[in-house]
């Protein structure tokens, strides 16, 4: 690119322009800040975070190898919820036809948009990770767990391998 060439206007530039970047991002976040779907994966990311560090106190297990890796994990799926919120005001999608029909009746909407569905399998794998955590703090909710590993099981094959029981023995 020559000196003093402009750069052709490409969408999110010609979004962004103008000199109110801030202030759209503003609008665009407090827009989004009533979204149930972004309000679920903020619940979800703190009860596993709270479940995660009360099962390394159990174990007297804490591994900052462990500790900062899910940091990490989660911090990511909130940034990329935050890039989403944005994208979804440049490019109107409907994805719910990509969601199960049994499913779509729990949903309190009649539109999925992006940030909607990562938000979904973010909260899918959150809840995961939180019955894990649960069952292996010593909380009763083998038979809750039985009933939502059987549910997502019917929608994925992406769910962890193996959970160990009560007396150290492995469910599959």
């Amino acid at each position: 690119m020559k000196t003093g060439q402009k750069l052709p206007d490409f969408p999110f530039i010609m979004f962004l322009k103008g000199g109110e970047t801030m202030e759209r991002l503003i609008v665009i976040y407090a827009e989004a800040e009533g979204n149930t779907f972004l309000q679920l994966v903020l619940i979800a990311v703190v009860l596993d975070t709270i479940f995660g560090v009360l099962r390394a106190i159990k174990e007297r297990k804490f591994n900052s190898n462990f500790g900062i890796n899910g940091a990490i994990r989660k911090v990511g799926m909130l940034v990329c919820l935050l890039a989403l919120v944005v994208v979804d005001h440049i490019v109107t999608v409907n994805l719910i036809g990509f969601i199960p029909e049994a499913v779509r009746t729990y949903l309190p909407c009649d539109r999925v948009e992006t940030t909607e569905f990562f938000a979904i399998l973010f909260i899918a794998y959150e809840i995961i990770s939180i019955f894990k955590n649960m069952y292996l703090c010593g909380l009763p909710v083998k038979k809750i767990w039985q009933t939502v590993k059987a549910f997502l099981t019917k929608y994925t094959d992406e769910l962890p391998a193996e959970l160990e029981d009560e007396e150290g023995e492995v469910e599959k």
